[in-house]
């Protein structure tokens, strides 16, 4: 039978660890896979085994070796509890402990060479709430991609989360309901007290068996909400296809998010579904994904919702049960628009870990690096907390010229930093390696000096099989597999950056970007040398003035450059460092127009900041970078000033009365629903003492508990939040600092003062 892990995890029964497969079959039935055959394990070098204590663990020889080719041997305990007292004995022995931090069940995944496809050949009894469990069966990899059933929930409340109305759910041939008090209503199931709701929640779960649960912030307000009601009324908190509870784990940071693990099922909330797949969005309210994504909305929305939801509970329960069930339904619908269960079980299949760890891209490259290190005989280090004073430089940025330009050619190393990686041969053990007793002619050199075995090294081999799987995706059809193999290419250099990767490590990391900013300035020079003008570097891509007012003539020459510049890259590069070039320079694309701001009150143009006209067919639009137009930091009033500002200037429109329309319109009040600020508290109220910016200000007016997100205006009272404003909205401010500096960088490049376009006499005039 082929199956696909939901969930690899591990139990200790009688004293003895079992590993624990939940997950789905082919056929849609339900497994679990129980194996009591593994001991967890680490190593530490053979030299040292003198300092185990004794009876701690049985210590065993073996023919693997560290990174410094010293021979190491393994240590195995009786459960996986045991380790981390252990390694913490012996690290304060000064003993180094070697892959003593990996989790139990994927140290049994990552042994076996398996992912989250496997084939289980075996006999299997059924189990309770699974339809299959095999014991001590045999795994081996399998290529197949599952269909999942998917539940999305959503609860209402009262506005302090304290009562609960109503559940909803939608999915799996289900759309309904639950409330609280009498019925009929339509899609619903009405039930006497909460009590009631919860328990017939539970039964439902078990009768519809879904393979995920989701919902929008599903973990952090659902979930939490139905556990600490379920702990009220003495009922078991249980999501999952076994009899144990389900857990909460919360993260204390804001940018990582919290995960909920119910045995049997997974849970995946949509949000952090969107955030991994890298979708941009103003903010990840639910309203605002959908209005992107489907263009529709909630049934309610906007400030004071909470209490439109008593009051819906108290005189009008089926317009809440119409809510409640459009909200479940939204996320359902987010997800399919967007295919985000589909991209996170491409990236499961690819890297073995469980849909809501595929944003693991540390955790994935282990699961990738390991098995093909033991190949070779050798261990990996534990990861490592001191890492004081590590520098790592980032991208090459060059120099912009600012000005608004026509048929701007964009040229793109495809996947610059693995190009890099497979065309120096960058890998951990090749670095560890090249200092030790080898010829000089056996070494690769970047261009900062850093050295690289020659022989085929791990690192560059997984790059090569993902490039080359990336491009049968392409030609497949699969964008999501396409999507997923880019997603963890891109972050194999991150992961070497990173301080809590096994493998970080400064020195491979400032060689790969070091190497592109080389790559970059050589490609810049060779553009030069052609006789064109380069007017701006980012890390991996050009920007290419042409000197051609016909686009068609424009694309012409792009070829020509592109063909150019590659040639002489590769030859370079064979030149100097003597390695084969795997570097891929692409044309990307022409902007029509092109706008390059200068840096405020400085000399120069920007960097990261620009717009440009895309025309495809006989449709064309803007796309904008780093520019207010994009930045959430700014209000929806400059965002569209700027967004239909600059497509007046890119189709050649007059915008002197444009600008004087709209600042007439902002001070007429016509624009007040776009003057809204939104910014994070990242710290209690109380911490900001020494300054206190404008939202904490704003905050600190509101009424209730302190919100992650404080939206707010300014008023001649200051800043105030929206749903508390008491003051008159200060126009005067929206139009120094919102309006003035968007149009003054792009009036500048017509000859134009906004002072003069509004009328308004400056202080040097009037002396």
């Amino acid at each position: 039978m082929r199956g696909f892990i939901l969930q690899p995890t591990y139990r200790v029964v009688r004293g003895r660890p079992e590993i624990h497969l939940y997950g789905t079959l082919e056929n849609g039935e339900t497994f679990c896979v129980i194996d009591d055959r593994e001991q967890p394990y680490f190593f530490i070098p053979a030299a040292r085994t003198d300092a185990v204590p004794a009876n701690s663990a049985t210590v065993t020889d073996t023919d693997l070796r560290a990174f410094d080719d010293a021979p190491v041997a393994r240590l195995s305990v009786a459960t996986p509890g045991d380790v981390p007292p252990l390694r913490q004995r012996l690290s304060r022995a000064g003993v180094p402990c070697f892959e003593a931090d990996l989790r139990f069940a994927y140290r049994f995944l990552i042994d076996r060479n398996l992912r989250t496809a496997i084939e289980i050949d075996g006999s299997s009894q059924p189990g309770r709430g699974i339809a299959h469990v095999f014991r001590n069966p045999t795994l081996r990899p399998a290529h197949f991609t599952p269909t999942l059933r998917v539940l999305s929930i959503d609860i209402e409340t009262d506005p302090q989360a304290q009562r609960l109305f109503a559940i909803a759910l939608a999915g799996v041939g289900v759309s309904r309901v639950l409330m609280v008090g009498d019925g009929p209503l339509r899609n619903t199931e009405c039930l006497v007290d909460e009590q009631a709701v919860l328990r017939r929640f539970y039964d439902l779960l078990v009768e519809l068996d879904p393979d995920v649960i989701t919902g929008w912030n599903v973990v952090g307000f659902d979930l939490t909400v139905l556990r600490r009601l379920s702990q009220k009324y003495h009922l078991p908190f249980r999501l999952g296809r076994t009899d144990e509870e389900t857990t909460i784990q919360r993260d204390q940071s804001f940018t990582r998010e919290s995960r909920a693990s119910a045995p049997g099922r997974q849970i995946l909330d949509g949000l952090a579904l969107t955030r991994s797949a890298f979708l941009r969005l103003d903010d990840y309210k639910l309203e605002t994904a959908a209005q992107t994504f489907l263009g529709k909305g909630k049934l309610l929305s906007g400030d004071g919702r909470g209490h439109e939801i008593e009051r819906l509970f108290r005189e009008d329960r089926q317009r809440l049960a119409d809510y409640n069930l459009r909200d479940a339904e939204l996320v359902l619908e987010i997800l399919e628009n967007q295919h985000l269960v589909e991209l996170a079980i491409s990236r499961s299949l690819l890297t073995g870990m469980q849909l809501d760890r595929v944003g693991a891209s540390i955790a994935s490259v282990d699961s990738l690096y390991l098995g093909a290190l033991r190949e070779r005989g050798y261990v990996a280090p534990s990861v490592s907390g001191d890492h004081a004073g590590a520098a790592i430089m980032g991208g090459a940025v060059l120099d912009s010229m600012p000005g608004l330009f026509r048929n701007i050619l964009v040229f793109d190393f495809k996947s610059l930093y693995p190009s890099i990686i497979r065309t120096f041969n960058i890998d951990p053990l090749a670095h560890a390696q090249a200092g030790t007793k080898r010829r000089e002619g056996a070494l690769v050199r970047t261009p900062n000096g850093t050295r690289f075995r020659r022989e085929p090294a791990i690192l560059p081999g997984i790059v090569t099989r993902l490039w080359k799987e990336r491009d049968a995706a392409r030609q497949a059809g699969d964008g999501l597999g396409a999507n997923a193999i880019k997603i963890l290419m891109n972050s194999l250099y991150g992961v070497l950056a990173a301080s809590t990767c096994r493998f970080f490590s400064p020195a491979l990391a400032n060689a790969i970007t070091h190497t592109g900013q080389h790559l970059i300035h050589l490609a810049a020079d060779e553009v030069r040398r052609l006789g064109y003008v380069v007017i701006y570097g980012d890390t991996d891509s050009l920007f290419v003035d042409p000197d051609e007012p016909d686009p068609t003539r424009a694309e012409e020459r792009a070829n020509e450059i592109r063909t150019a510049v590659a040639t002489a890259l590769e030859q370079r590069l064979r030149d100097e460092f003597d390695v084969t070039s795997h570097l891929e320079l692409e044309f990307e694309k022409c902007y029509r127009r092109f706008f390059m701001p200068e840096v405020r009150q400085g000399k120069g143009g920007s960097k990261k900041r620009y717009a440009g006209l895309l025309v495809e067919g006989d449709s064309s639009r803007v796309e904008f970078v780093g520019l207010e137009a994009v930045r959430r930091d700014w209000t929806p009033l400059a965002r569209r000033f700027q967004r239909e500002l600059l497509d007046r200037v890119f189709h050649d429109q007059p915008v002197e009365s444009y600008i004087l329309d709209f600042v007439s319109a902002l001070r007429a009040g016509e624009l007040d629903a776009l003057l809204a600020y939104k910014k994070a508290i990242r710290k209690s109220l109380d911490s900001y003492t020494k300054t206190t910016p404008a939202h904490v200000k704003a905050a600190r007016k509101q009424e209730g508990p302190q919100a992650r997100i404080v939206e707010y205006v300014i008023t001649d009272d200051g800043p105030e939040p929206v749903d508390a404003r008491r003051g008159t909205l200060d126009y005067e401010h929206y139009v120094e600092k919102q309006i003035e500096p968007i149009a003054d960088a792009v009036l500048r490049m017509l000859g134009i003062r906004f002072d003069d376009v509004i009328g308004r006499a400056r202080q040097l005039d009037l002396l």
